[in-house]
């Protein structure tokens, strides 16, 4: 009796995602895993930090108008720029070989979205090549803002892939949870 309702309550659990469709309630692994760890998680907060503080950055050279927080914001890209390339390459080896990445809307705009955030960011360090201080006002404080925003959206992309489409989740964690269901 207590080994039927230890698996009735694991069913209703594993079941509890309301929008997670019934073919998606077990993860998807990831290629791009160091130790069955994906790769892509744990590259995303450097290219979203430096990304975000870029606009820090330039919000305080607005109000200061000291260089170091020019030249901090031109660093501040460029760190964003090369960490984001290293997540997406990542990034896109798991949109190639999960098709669950693609099988929804949000996996495209997470994809495109964050495409679209390492493009801003090339524009807007390119723009402030030759005079750092110059090109904040306002063009540049006006495309780290977008950047930003943008990051937030195709962050919460990547969390729905994750946790409510399971892509990239290793299945060996359904496994155990199985296993241990099973054992009482």
């Amino acid at each position: 009796m207590e080994n039927i309702a230890m698996r009735e309550t694991a069913e209703r659990i594993r079941n509890s995602g309301s929008s997670t469709p019934s073919d998606e309630r077990r993860g998807a692994t990831s290629v791009a895993a160091i130790g069955k760890h994906p790769i892509h998680p744990m590259l995303i907060p450097f290219p979203v930090a430096f990304l975000t503080a870029a606009l820090g950055t330039d919000v305080a050279y607005a109000r200061t108008r000291d260089p170091f927080w020019a030249r901090s914001s031109m660093w501040l890209l460029r760190l964003g720029l090369v960490s984001g390339a290293v997540a997406a390459t990542a990034g896109a080896v798991d949109y190639v070989s999960i098709p669950r990445a693609r099988k929804h809307a949000i996996g495209p705009l997470h994809a495109v979205g964050n495409a679209t955030v390492l493009a801003l960011s090339l524009g807007n360090l390119a723009s402030r090549w030759k005079d750092p201080e110059e090109a904040v006002m306002p063009r540049g404080l006006a495309m780290s803002a977008a950047t930003a925003a943008l990051l937030g959206v195709t962050a919460w992309a990547g969390a729905e892939l994750v946790y409510r489409h399971r892509v990239a989740v290793v299945e060996e964690e359904d496994a155990v949870a199985d296993d241990l269901i099973g054992q009482h």
